[in-house]
C-alpha cells in the first residue's frame, strides 16, 4: 500500500510502498484510515523546518489529523468494534518514570520533552491506507460527525485553551457578565475558536489579514460574529475600535502580532497563545510597558500546545453542538478532498482553509 513520506536528509517528498499493518499486541486496533487534514505543522515538515523520522527510519509518513475506521481488534481491546469510526490523540508519553503529566496520561504537558508525535516527531503518521494503533490513544466518534470529523484535532487546540482559560476566569470573585472575545487569526482553529466563542454567548471578534469582505469575513458574520481585516486596522489599535477583550485566543504564530495582543486584553482578562512562531522571529515590544499593565490589571498570558483525551471527548461534544448551531459554516471549513496522490501539490500550494486527503469513502 502507498504511504505519503518526507526524506529529512534528502530534502524529498514522496509516495512510498509499504506492507499493510498487522495487529501485534493484544490492545491493538487496526484501522482503515478514511480522512486525514492537512494543516500548517505539516507545511513546515515538508519545508524541512519540522518533523523527525521514527528512530532507524530515514523518512516520516506524514498526517496527524485523521479520521479512521476500526476493521480488527485485539483479544483484550474494550469499548472498541469493528466499523466503529475514531480519531487518533496525536502525542505520546515519553518513557521518564519521573514525567507525571505521561504517567498520568497527559503527555500534552509532558516535561521531558521526550514525548512522541505520529505523524510530527519520531512516529510515522496517517497519510496511508491502514495503520495499527494502540486502543489507549484512540478516540471514538459518532457516525454522525462522519462527514466533518476531520476538524476534531483541529478543536481539540481550541478545547484545550477553553478550559485552561475557564480555568483561570473562574479565579475573578464576581460574575462579569457579558463577556467579549477576540480571536487573532482566521485559519482552522481561529474559525473555530470563534465558533466556540459564539456557541458559549461571547460576543466574538475575528482579527486577520484577509479583506473584510472576503470569504473568511462572510463566514465569521455567519456565526453571528464581527471580522475585522488587519489592513483596515493594526493590531496595536484593534481595542479603540472594537472596544477592549475578556478573552483572547491567538491562533497566528506570528511573534509581532502576539505580543501586541495583550494592548487589546481587559483587565482581569486572558490570552491564550496557540501558534508556534519562529525562533528568529523579530518582535520589538516595549517590556516594561507590557509588564507593567499584566501586572496592575490582573492580566494572565498562558501558552497552550497539543490536547490529551479529555480536550479530545471535549471537542467532540463541541462540534456536535456547532453542527446544531451553524451546520453549514462547518462544513464550509473543509474546502477540498483530494487523493492521496494529491497530497503533495496541496502541501505546497496552500489554498482554502482545510484541504483533506481521503483515502478510502467517506463513512455514511
Amino acid at each position: 500500500m502507498q504511504a505519503l513520506a518526507v526524506f529529512p536528509s534528502k530534502k524529498n517528498l514522496q509516495l512510498v510502498e509499504i506492507p499493510q499493518p498487522k495487529l501485534q499486541r493484544s490492545t491493538d486496533v487496526l484501522l482503515r484510515v478514511r480522512e486525514v487534514g492537512l494543516c500548517g505543522t505539516d507545511r513546515e515538515i515538508v519545508s524541512f523546518e519540522h518533523g523527525s523520522p521514527p528512530p532507524g527510519s530515514d523518512h516520516l509518513i506524514l498526517g496527524h489529523e485523521t479520521l479512521a475506521e476500526v476493521v480488527e481488534v485485539g483479544r483484550d481491546v474494550r469499548g472498541l468494534r469493528p466499523g466503529d469510526l475514531v480519531v487518533a490523540i496525536v502525542r505520546r508519553p515519553c518513557s521518564h518514570p519521573e514525567c507525571r503529566p505521561c504517567r498520568a496520561g497527559r503527555s500534552d504537558f509532558c516535561v521531558s520533552g521526550d514525548f512522541t508525535e505520529r505523524g510530527i516527531k519520531q512516529a510515522d503518521g496517517f497519510l496511508t491506507e491502514y495503520v495499527v494503533d494502540d486502543q489507549e490513544y484512540l478516540v471514538r466518534v459518532p457516525h454522525a460527525l462522519a462527514d466533518v470529523a476531520v476538524l476534531i484535532e483541529p478543536l481539540t487546540v481550541v478545547s484545550k485553551a477553553a478550559i485552561q482559560a475557564r480555568a483561570i476566569l473562574d479565579r475573578l470573585p464576581y460574575e462579569p457578565g457579558l463577556q467579549r472575545g477576540l480571536v487573532v487569526g482566521a485559519g482552522p482553529v481561529g474559525l473555530l475558536g470563534a465558533m466556540a466563542l459564539v456557541a458559549i454567548g461571547y460576543e466574538t471578534v475575528v482579527y486577520s489579514r484577509e479583506p473584510e469582505g472576503g470569504n473568511k469575513g462572510s463566514l465569521v458574520q455567519s456565526l453571528g460574529g464581527t471580522y475585522v481585516s488587519a489592513a483596515s486596522q493594526p493590531i496595536e489599535k484593534l481595542a479603540e475600535r472594537t472596544g477592549e477583550f475578556d478573552l483572547v485566543l491567538e491562533a497566528v504564530g506570528h511573534a509581532p502580532v502576539m505580543m501586541a495582543v495583550v494592548h487589546s486584553l481587559h483587565p482581569n482578562g486572558v490570552v491564550a497563545l496557540t501558534g508556534i512562531p519562529a525562533e528568529s522571529a523579530p518582535a520589538e515590544v516595549n517590556v516594561g510597558r507590557y509588564l507593567r499593565e499584566m501586572v496592575l490589571k490582573n492580566q494572565v498570558v498562558f501558552g497552550t500546545v497539543n490536547a490529551g483525551r479529555r480536550d479530545y471527548m471535549a471537542a467532540i461534544q463541541q462540534l456536535e453542538q456547532f453542527m446544531i448551531l451553524f451546520p453549514e459554516t462547518v462544513r464550509k471549513l473543509i474546502t477540498g478532498r483530494y487523493p492521496l496522490g494529491e497530497a503533495s501539490r496541496m502541501l505546497t500550494h496552500r489554498e482554502g482553509i482545510k484541504n483533506v486527503v481521503e483515502l478510502s469513502a467517506r463513512a455514511a
